[in-house]
């Protein structure tokens, strides 16, 4: 008891944590599923054939996967470019309407995504602007851009600006101390941002929904398989995604203790 007491915290935390993941154990054991028919969810026969052949019995969902990646990762380069521009300059520079810039970045954040996506519409359709991947780029590159200005502006008020007057004391200009001294320092900030919008553009749904026109992604894919059946290799999908988030955390982790055990050596 006495223990229990001691590591009450951790114990809760566990536990939520636990909690929090069992949709993800789920999905996992899913996708090595073989089910009856695409109506049941019940475990049936273990298999490896979802993962050798994800496309094999759902030859829709590859294409529709394919361009989820696309306008993830294009949104991602988009969104990461312009909120790091943007969260550097909102911290590092003083202009007319800056506080008016700060309140506007969070109303993305905070607007149902009912409202953007119906909104967005309306202006691509009296744009006469043609709806499809193009347009859900833009979309989600819009979205994206409050949530990687928030992130890179956190990192930003954590960094010692005594760091970047030092450099240009020492005659480096503005584009070298930025180049030099900022960036690597602001490098895990921006990476973190780029993996939020990348999760962010790849499961998005109810924006795309309303822009999307003919263009079918992951999320819109797997919504209109549900009215007929989900196929398994859907689970293998998501468990890939959530694999590889899961490498690239633990790799950033190592590379970091490294990094911190090189310069206490």
């Amino acid at each position: 008891m006495t223990w229990i007491r001691k590591n009450i915290i951790m114990i809760v935390g566990l536990l939520v944590l636990f909690y929090m993941f069992i949709p993800v154990f789920v999905v996992i054991a899913l996708s090595f599923n073989e089910p009856k028919s695409r109506l049941t969810y019940t475990f049936d026969k273990f298999t490896f054939d979802n993962w050798l052949h994800p496309c094999s019995g759902a030859e829709a969902m590859c294409p529709s996967v394919m361009v989820s990646l696309k306008i993830g990762l294009l949104s991602t380069l988009g969104a990461t470019i312009l909120g790091t521009l943007m969260a550097y300059a909102l911290m590092r520079y003083r202009f007319r309407g800056k506080g008016v810039a700060n309140v506007l970045l969070f109303l993305p954040m905070a607007s149902p995504e009912v409202v953007m996506g119906s909104s967005l519409l309306t202006l691509f359709v009296s744009a006469s602007f043609p709806l499809g991947f193009w347009t859900i780029l833009i979309a989600h590159i819009m979205f994206c851009l409050s949530f990687v200005v928030v992130t890179v502006k956190a990192r930003l008020a954590g960094m010692d600006p005594r760091l970047e007057q030092a450099a240009m004391d020492l005659y480096a200009n503005e584009w070298q101390t930025f180049r030099r001294i900022t960036l690597p320092l602001l490098a895990p900030g921006i990476a973190s941002a780029a993996l939020l919008s990348f999760s962010l553009s790849f499961d998005d749904f109810i924006v795309t929904n309303f822009n999307s026109g003919s263009t079918v992604t992951f999320p819109m894919f797997v919504w209109g398989s549900a009215q007929r059946g989900i196929p398994p290799q859907v689970n293998v999908i998501g468990a890939a995604v959530f694999l590889i988030a899961l490498a690239i955390v633990v790799l950033g982790q190592i590379i970091g203790a490294r990094k911190r055990k090189a310069l206490a050596a």
